[in-house]
């Protein structure tokens, strides 16, 4: 009788007062919290901070939809959530005591404010804010208002109205009577909407009022250490020091926190001696078993410091960072973009390229500022990687054509014998393998247990991997089926090709097999040899004007010269050596300068050299500007073979000259038209890439991203 007394939600007695107060503490709103504090677990520990960015004081990622107020659910979000709402909407359906206005049970505040605390991490902010409001103006005075008051505040910043946040949480902090802990989320509160309205000097000052008490240690921390990040953002690398350190010395911060707080006081390391002493931590972390998830930010961190003390140590640190990343994509970007960066500063540019494409290939980001940037640095490398592929197999097919014939067949034979021993190495590897493997001599040994027991699984795997990639070697980057990218095969077969049977073994120990290769009819011979001509020219002219390479500059133009090459090339390479050692007072420069102006008086660089201003005037301006004219006639009369012989030689002719970009331009529009939109596409790339600040440069992109939809 007593229970059924009791059950009425419309008599204001004391039995059903604490019926159903009990009953929404003690059973529904207790299932409600554990549900949303295991939702709250879940959400924080697949959240990854990327602490190369200043932390958002609350980790929770928020989109576009949420912020618009559009009530879609998040499908991300754990699903306890859910669960911990339907507990509150069902102690209010349930329990709810609302008599003359007043309710008179205490728990039912409790149940609105799970409701809003559900919504937000749901990231339904429109509907959180209506449960907050709820409960501040109808339970004026419950007991947990003030905190009411912050998570609407926490709400108001979400949907992007911090100004209201800020009066209400400056309304908040007036009473003089708040608990301590209420004060810490306050300030971590006003911290948040002086961070959405870009007021750094408050957010500190907030923060470090946030950080005088320690109740929720994971926040304080967190507090502490985007204060750290601040400070370091404005080169007050002591101060922020002293904000890393005390995240160490606090014994229950989470460990992320700790160790990044580590990394962080290394990367502000400035002096020597300070480099010295970071050097020496991040070993002993390194070292520490305990730090084994954190080693590919380690050793990247060390790589950075030692960078600029020794290079080699540094290249080392960041292969090692990149064998240690495993979950942390970005991470492995940013240790590949190190170590692409560091071959590239070396002149090693194929490897750079090899590091630069592993970026594009793991980035989840192509549209960021960072993979643009790679993205034009990678595709100025690729001239530079063609033209050296070039060189390298002309130079090797010249060289062979050069022998006798007896030589020839002395050098194949050698060659020949060379594969034959790594055929053999190889086929010991196989037998040792098939020993190793062969644990059953019955007629079932091809039926072991293990996939590679079992000799017709691993047959069909066989068949079936290059069934899908073909004959690929065994290296890195072996899904790229471009190997012209990274790779410079020379005139004879690669040793990865032959151990991968990329091509016909058999027809590679015949003699008659290279000795038919041999060019023989000069008009091939000249075409390889103005090819590689060209090679070493283009190699020339890019890393002096694009990569400021000058001794690798001066190394390709210096052996064109020693090929006795076509007018074409050697005029314009003696011209840009003439300007490399000018710039550095070299006697060669003199050299050079007597030979242009004695044996090429009438030639334009001889011109520039003799009267520098005048050449670079109008008349230089007109003459190039005039045959500019004749070349664009030929465009419009269809001419596109000539168009794209004649403004090849104009911009070999015109080096440094402003017009070039024009050049190019109609050159790209000549071999649109001849040769279709996907070399259109790539010819304006190369304009759009190397002359990004010119009109046609430009013009270059504007029509790329026209003909994006049609290829």
């Amino acid at each position: 009788m007593l229970f059924i007394v009791s059950c009425s939600t419309k008599k204001d007695t004391f039995l059903n007062r604490s019926f159903h107060s009990v009953n929404t503490k003690y059973n529904i709103l207790y299932n409600g919290n554990e549900a949303f504090k295991n939702g709250l677990e879940q959400l924080n520990s697949s959240y990854e901070d990327n602490y190369w960015e200043i932390l958002p004081i609350e980790p929770l990622e928020i989109d576009e939809l949420a912020i618009l107020g559009i009530d879609n659910k998040d499908k991300n979000s754990p699903k306890d959530f859910e669960k911990s709402e339907e507990k509150a909407v069902k102690a209010v359906q349930k329990h709810s005591m609302l008599i003359a206005r007043q309710e008179r049970n205490k728990q039912i505040d409790d149940a609105y404010l799970l409701l809003g605390k559900s919504r937000y991490y749901s990231k339904r902010f429109v509907p959180a804010l209506e449960a907050f409001n709820y409960v501040i103006i109808n339970y004026p005075r419950a007991s947990l208002i003030n905190e009411t008051k912050i998570w609407q505040s926490k709400t108001h910043i979400r949907l992007r109205n911090e100004e209201q946040a800020i009066e209400n949480l400056t309304i908040l902090l007036k009473d003089k009577k708040l608990p301590p802990e209420i004060i810490e989320r306050a300030h971590t509160a006003m911290a948040m909407a002086y961070e959405a309205a870009d007021n750094s000097a408050l957010v500190v000052d907030h923060l470090k009022k946030a950080t005088q008490t320690n109740f929720n240690k994971e926040q304080t921390a967190r507090n502490l250490f985007v204060l750290g990040q601040i400070y370091s953002n404005k080169k007050l690398l002591d101060t922020a020091n002293n904000y890393f350190q005390q995240i160490v010395d606090f014994k229950k911060a989470p460990y992320k926190y700790k160790i990044h707080a580590q990394i962080e006081k290394a990367k502000n390391a400035s002096s020597k001696e300070d480099r010295i002493n970071a050097i020496s931590q991040l070993n002993k972390l390194i070292k520490d078993g305990f730090n084994k998830k954190y080693l590919d930010e380690l050793y990247y961190q060390l790589g950075k410091i030692e960078e600029p003390d020794n290079s080699d140590n540094a290249l080392g640190s960041y292969k090692k960072a990149i064998a240690n990343s495993i979950q942390n994509n970005f991470q492995k970007e940013l240790s590949y973009e190190a170590v692409g960066n560091l071959y590239f500063d070396k002149a090693q540019f194929v490897n750079a390229a090899k590091y630069y494409d592993s970026i594009l290939q793991i980035t989840s980001d192509d549209s960021s500022k960072r993979i643009l940037r790679l993205k034009r640095k990678r595709n100025n490398l690729e001239d530079v990687i063609l033209y050296e592929k070039i060189s390298a197999v002309n130079d090797s097919i010249l060289g062979i054509v050069a022998m006798t014939e007896e030589d020839q067949i002395s050098f194949f034979t050698a060659h020949i014998e060379k594969l034959k021993a790594i055929q053999e190495k190889e086929q010991k590897k196989v037998n040792a393998g098939s020993a190793i493997f062969n644990v059953s001599t019955s007629d079932d040994s091809s039926k072991g247990d293990w996939y590679f027991y079992n000799i017709q699984t691993v047959g069909f795997g066989s068949q079936e991997f290059k069934r899908i990639w073909g004959n690929r070697p065994l290296e890195d980057n072996w899904r790229l089926s471009d190997k012209t990218k990274i790779n410079f095969p020379g005139f004879l077969p690669q040793e990865d090709e032959v151990v991968s049977g990329a091509v016909n073994n058999s027809e590679l120990m015949e003699l008659t097999y290279y000795l038919d290769k041999i060019p023989s009819d000069n008009k091939v011979i000249d075409s390889v040899k103005n090819n590689r001509d060209n090679a070493y020219f283009r190699l020339g002219i890019i890393y002096k004007e694009q990569f400021k390479e000058i001794n690798l500059a001066k190394s390709r133009l210096d052996k064109l010269l020693s090929f006795n090459p076509d007018l074409v090339y050697a005029l314009p390479a003696k011209y840009h050596l003439y300007k490399i050692y000018s710039s550095e007072n070299s006697e060669k420069a003199t050299s050079f300068k007597n030979d242009i102006i004695s044996n090429y008086p009438n030639s334009n660089y001889a011109k520039i050299i003799l009267n520098p201003a005048d050449a670079l005037g109008s008349n230089n301006t007109n003459f190039a500007e005039s045959e500019y004219v004749l070349v664009f006639y030929d465009y419009k009369d269809e001419n596109f073979d000539i168009v794209i012989k004649k403004s090849s030689e104009a911009i070999l002719k015109f080096q440094g000259d402003p017009i070039i970009p024009k050049f190019e331009l109609l050159k790209a529009y000549a071999i649109g038209k001849k040769e279709g939109i996907l070399a259109f596409k790539d010819a304006l790339n190369f304009v759009a890439m190397n002359y990004p600040n010119t009109e046609e440069g430009k013009k270059a992109l504007e029509v790329i991203e026209t003909i994006k939809t049609k290829i």
